[in-house]
């Protein structure tokens, strides 16, 4: 695994002080380190397999581990557990959930039973809470250590639910997602073994070898590349118990009529796979060297719109790839599965039965993942804004350029961000807004936890553009990803990449939005004659505070934009969108509630003045943010 001696790109003579302070804290940057080799033998008619896995360990963390955790995530999906519990009890409970979970039978639950444990071929000591397996290593594992990790274990797929399961409402037979023991991340915040309620995810950057057994019938898609399978390759046994066990699933292979599928993928976090015996198989080469992979059941709903598919994910790849970073791996895979659309290293499993236009949408936001949350591995239960937030605000750019391409119907948009401002916007007015920083699992409501990670996050990304100007902030985004690819960045680590590219302090913006509900609200509050020219009073109403772009256009047809920087921002934006001169005025304090913009003209010669003309601030009044001079 190569990732861990990734460097940080520097921008050397740009560098702020800020940013070096952080390139310092970083030089002692560590991340552990995962090699799965799995083995499954899959019981379709049963909807049950068994499972050897070996996982090589390595502690690169400063720390001696005398534990380890796994996620069992299919024992969520039992009568009862946490997410039962979660679901029955949220007053907005996701519909594909709501107490479905509480009604399956025996048939219908997922599990993951453990049969064996070894640490480098020593029994170990553990237990089973819900779904996390807590282990007692035998030998503390080193600082700089590494250990393998031998299981054996039985899985039952449940009935589809919410991800990952069998028989989903479009009849695809298996949707393997959270489906082998995974272990649990380890990072300078210590172990994180949430249990899994049906939210986010975290993991181990590593390598994955996985052969998959199933009925010869099935087609398999899958994270990673195909490899020949033959014959069957069986982990090294680590007990007589296991070697029983293997030469009984090697036996039963011979006799049967299977196929043994096999798929590698390197520096990943995780390995999702769908199997269905009707799935039509399709592949297409992008410009940029990368395979996609489009696996579907052909029908009525679903034949016409996955032939066209291809040709409009090739293009939006190319396009992504120029505006938001380089795809990292050779091969992407469009699964029809699942329950809607969910993410997965090198593939998506996404429901197939859909309008052109919403299945090029739920392809791209799937897509968008790979670099919000598969190429970069933000920890999604603190920091969901930025990996969901980040994809829905790139997402909605990538649609409107296929629209403006003529690739997908549609209205093509000045600022495709302008849908997230206005429902951001109105959910700060229900109450039920809670800050960005809530864990993932904990916010009150499904409506908070959707409106905060996905719309008020590309609010987030939306505003930072406003404030340090459109080239400056791709620039800076698409470094963002650059630099900390492979890196489980933090928002600390995101905003500083920005701060370097503005020459700008922006931690109180980070600050206001992430720990905070406060809103924006700047008002006209008078606008009088003077000797000389014209005085406009501006207010502000709301707690958030925010530079401003003061729109003024004259009875003549002229127009142009005062701004007014924050004073704790140390700096301004230096360009503006159009041709519209701008004229940078003294900063705002934000302690101050209230700021004279003289203007050089005469009342008479003033048509209208506009905050923010071009939309781009979450401003929860507009009503206030505009004044027309009487003639």
């Amino acid at each position: 695994m190569k990732i861990m001696h990734k460097t940080i790109k520097l921008s050397a003579l740009t560098m702020s002080l800020v940013m070096s302070m952080s390139i310092l804290a970083k030089a002692q940057y560590w991340q552990q380190e995962v090699d799965y080799k799995m083995e499954i033998n899959v019981d379709a008619a049963k909807n049950q397999y068994q499972g050897t896995q070996t996982l090589v360990y390595t502690n690169n963390s400063p720390d001696e581990l005398d534990k380890v955790y796994y996620h069992l995530y299919f024992n969520a999906f039992q009568p009862g557990s946490m997410m039962d519990e979660r679901n029955k009890a949220l007053s907005d409970s996701d519909p594909r959930v709501q107490s479905r979970i509480s009604k399956l039978g025996e048939d219908e639950i997922g599990y993951h039973q453990i049969k064996s444990l070894t640490q480098d071929g020593q029994a170990l000591q553990y237990k089973v809470e819900g779904t996390i397996l807590e282990v007692d290593l035998a030998s503390p594992l080193a600082s700089g250590a590494s250990t393998t990790l031998h299981m054996e274990y039985d899985a039952q797929v449940p009935l589809q639910i919410r991800r990952s399961g069998r028989d989903n409402k479009e009849g695809i037979r298996f949707s393997m997602s959270q489906w082998y023991p995974k272990l649990c991340e380890y990072d300078w915040q210590g172990w994180h073994a949430n249990p899994y309620i049906g939210r986010e995810f975290h993991g181990v950057w590593g390598d994955f070898d996985v052969t998959i057994i199933i009925d010869e019938d099935y087609i398999v898609g899958a994270t990673g590349i195909e490899l020949e399978a033959p014959g069957l390759e069986t982990p090294r046994a680590a007990t007589k118990e296991e070697a029983r066990r293997q030469a009984a699933r090697r036996k039963d292979f011979k006799k049967s009529k299977k196929r043994a599928w096999r798929f590698k993928a390197k520096d990943v976090h995780d390995f999702a796979w769908a199997a269905d015996p009707d799935y039509e198989h399709t592949r297409l080469m992008t410009p940029s060297n990368v395979e996609l992979n489009f696996y579907f059941q052909p029908g009525e709903k679903t034949s016409e719109n996955w032939a066209n598919l291809p040709k409009v994910m090739s293009a939006a790849l190319e396009y992504i790839n120029e505006r938001y970073g380089k795809y990292p791996y050779g091969k992407y895979s469009f699964i029809q599965g699942g329950d809607g659309g969910m993410e997965y290293p090198m593939a998506t499993l996404i429901t197939g039965e859909r309008s052109f236009n919403s299945l090029v949408g739920v392809s791209v936001h799937e897509l968008m993942h790979s670099w919000y949350q598969h190429g970069l591995a933000t920890n999604e239960a603190l920091y969901p804004w930025m990996d969901e937030g980040f994809t829905s605000f790139a997402s909605s750019d990538v649609m409107n350029w296929l629209i403006g391409q003529g690739l997908i119907n549609g209205t093509y948009r000045e600022d495709p961000q302008q849908g997230s401002y206005q429902g951001y916007i109105g959910f700060t007015a229900s109450g039920m807004e809670e800050p960005l920083s809530t864990h993932a699992d904990h916010y009150m409501t499904n409506a908070a936890y959707g409106v905060g990670s996905y719309v008020k996050g590309a609010v987030f990304a939306a505003q930072l553009r406003y404030i340090m100007g459109e080239e400056t902030f791709y620039t800076a985004f698409k470094d963002y990803y650059d630099r900390w690819e492979g890196k489980h960045p933090t928002d600390y680590d995101f905003i500083r990449v920005m701060e370097d590219h503005a020459d700008m302090e922006l931690d109180w913006y980070r600050e206001y939005m992430v720990n905070t509900t406060h809103t924006i609200d700047y008002g006209i509050s008078n606008v009088k004659s003077i000797d000389g020219g014209v005085v406009v009073d501006l207010e502000k109403i709301g707690v958030f505070p925010m530079p401003l772009d003061v729109e003024v256009e004259t009875r003549d047809g002229g127009k142009k934009v005062y701004h007014i920087p924050l004073r704790m921002m140390r700096g301004e934006k230096q360009e503006w969108a159009g041709d519209i001169p701008a004229e940078i005025m003294a900063d705002w304090p934000w302690t101050h509630p209230s700021y004279q913009l003289q203007l050089p003209i005469s009342i008479k010669e003033l048509k209208s003045i506009t905050i923010d003309p071009k939309n781009q601030m979450a401003d929860v009044n507009k009503d206030n943010n505009s004044y027309e001079q009487a003639e």
